[in-house]
């Protein structure tokens, strides 16, 4: 019958868990959703200032509930080349501070009687929130919604936790069992393996906690869980950084290894060193116990949430040193340019999709600023039947046939994330036209690049009149180009009066060097093979404005 009711608790253990993680993939999915905006406004204000670096990194990982998730979205900007390492790393301090919030809930949540505890309380929650979410209208509400019922799974699952480890602590065998695990070294390499096994230090934390307050294990076994905690969470960090292009990407994971690693390293020293010298009288354990009496809960909690504090505190000043250790750890690498490759994102930042989705922007402002290159060196080439530049183009070519083939690859990931609120959503569905349309206008440049090359291999140059007609209508390209870039990053998605008088004037321009092409044939001012290129040129960069165009035509975007 013993045995019986072991497995029963293991069973009940087991579904505690589950809930407790699912809980916490829902609240921190929607809080991130719900806070997207405000986490885009945080991350644009990094600076160097390595206070503020910390204060954001805390702020990230607080809105979305999750340090692993702050790691990654810091190593792909440093991937990216957004921020620097010493941003990077200020982040990640911060999102080890961040993180220590969890833990407080759930001792918060341990508060109250025997009778009713606040878990039970809090995951009522769960019910309220899915109401909410159920009958909402507006989407902010139902986020709202939605991180309620996160929360109180969060809560319902610690609870059925707790009374799993109730039931185990009435087993004094099992009790002595694990009061055999007294080794600190031990508890260390169980709480970092059981941390990578389910990808989630506060989860791990909060399980501590638990075992804790149900008496369990005592304090001293619960911190070395807990600092063995803050070992495995670097995982996903190491993943990230093994998967990024960067070398300082991967220094950005080095610099969460070395921080979270030498501080456990630190505690485990001095608390031997306190053991040894008082005696056993004195270690962090028994500490910590004298300054919470009677919350096992909440002496755990704020071992945690103080020994992260403290482990920034300690580091922050030597930041710069940590930073210049990693660059000769890992040293840099001859950048090759000729590989294709992303600018402002990658697959890592499909964990932060509000983070990934602002991203995306970028890398096709990016794009865009690839193609229109392309374009004025191919009327470079074509003014000057200089080929100079020509590797350049190339490269900016494939760069765009990169892009073209990848991106779009990428943003479906993200869409189908089933973390992106409405408005993201909107403008991803708005990016395979615009990634197709510059893609177009690089095609569009690589047939006027072509046309150079007819030009000089049948020796029959433009005339200078017709080489400034064509500047004219490259400047007028350029100048369309620049107001619909400044349309597209503020989001407008709408054709305003220089726009449409610029389109105009290309059209116009277009249709009379159309139009007066016989007149120049009989004038001998242009030949047949010369013709046919110059007839071509502005076909083509007519075709360049109505893509460009299309970048902020919302009318055009929904048709298609």
């Amino acid at each position: 019958m013993e045995d019986f009711n072991i497995m029963i608790g293991i069973l009940q253990l087991l579904a505690g868990v589950g809930i407790f993680l699912t809980g916490c993939d829902i609240m921190s999915s929607n809080l991130e959703a719900a806070s997207s905006d405000k986490l885009k406004g945080l991350l644009s204000k990094v600076s160097n200032n390595k206070i503020v670096g910390v204060l954001i990194g805390a702020a990230a990982t607080i809105a979305i509930q999750s340090s692993s998730a702050t790691t990654v979205m810091a190593i792909g900007f440093v991937n990216a080349r957004i921020i620097s390492l010493l941003q990077g790393a200020t982040i990640i301090f911060g999102g080890e501070i961040g993180t220590t919030i969890t833990g407080q809930l759930v001792a918060l949540g341990m508060l109250g009687s025997s009778e009713v505890s606040m878990n039970v309380i809090f995951s009522a929650l769960a019910g309220l929130g899915a109401f909410v979410a159920m009958f909402a209208k507006r989407e902010n509400v139902k986020l709202t919604g939605n991180v309620m019922t996160g929360l109180g799974l969060l809560f319902a699952g610690l609870d059925t936790m707790s009374g799993a480890m109730s039931g185990f602590a009435q087993y004094p065998q099992l009790k002595d069992f694990i009061a055999t695990l007294n080794s600190s070294l031990l508890l260390i390499i169980i709480g970092a393996i059981l941390t990578a096994i389910i990808q989630s230090s506060s989860a791990m934390t909060s399980i501590s906690i638990t075992m804790v307050a149900a008496g369990l294990i005592n304090i001293s076994q619960g911190i070395y869980l807990t600092l063995g905690a803050n070992v495995g969470t670097c995982l996903t960090g190491m993943l990230a950084g093994a998967k990024a292009e960067s070398v300082n990407a991967k220094r950005t994971s080095l610099i969460q290894l070395i921080f979270n690693i030498g501080g456990v390293v630190l505690v485990y020293l001095s608390d031997l060193l306190l053991t040894l010298f008082s005696g056993g009288r004195i270690s962090y354990g028994i500490l910590f116990a004298r300054m919470f009496p009677g919350v096992p809960h909440t002496q755990l909690a704020m071992f945690h949430t103080i020994f992260n504090i403290a482990s920034v505190v300690i580091v922050l000043p030597f930041t710069d040193r940590l930073v210049a250790l990693t660059e000769r750890l890992i040293e840099d690498k001859l950048n090759d340019n000729s590989i294709e490759h992303f600018y402002y994102v990658n697959e890592n930042m499909i964990s932060t999709p509000s983070v990934a989705v602002e991203q995306i922007k970028q890398e096709i402002v990016n794009m865009s600023n690839i193609a229109i290159q392309n374009f004025n060196i191919s009327v470079d080439m074509i003014k000057t039947l200089n080929f100079d530049r020509e590797e350049d183009f190339g490269r900016n070519e494939r760069e765009l046939n990169f892009l073209n083939e990848n991106l779009v690859d990428l943003v479906l990931k993200i869409a189908q994330s089933g973390k992106v609120n409405k408005k993201d959503l909107s403008y991803l569905s708005t990016t395979y036209r615009a990634i197709s349309d510059l893609e177009r206008i690089g095609d569009y440049a690589e047939n006027i690049c072509g046309y150079a090359h007819n030009l000089a291999d049948n020796e029959s140059p433009l005339a200078p009149k017709l080489l400034a007609e064509m500047e004219a209508m490259r400047q007028l390209i350029n100048k369309l180009y620049l107001l619909v870039l400044e349309s597209y990053k503020d989001g407008k998605k709408k054709l305003s009066k220089d726009i449409k008088g610029l389109e105009a004037n290309i059209d116009a321009l277009s249709s009379h060097m159309v139009n007066i092409y016989i007149t120049r044939l009989n004038q001998n001012e242009l030949t047949g093979t010369s013709g046919t290129d110059y007839l071509k040129f502005y076909n083509d960069t007519e075709r360049i404005g109505d893509h460009l165009i299309n970048l902020i035509d919302r009318d055009y975007i929904l048709s298609h």
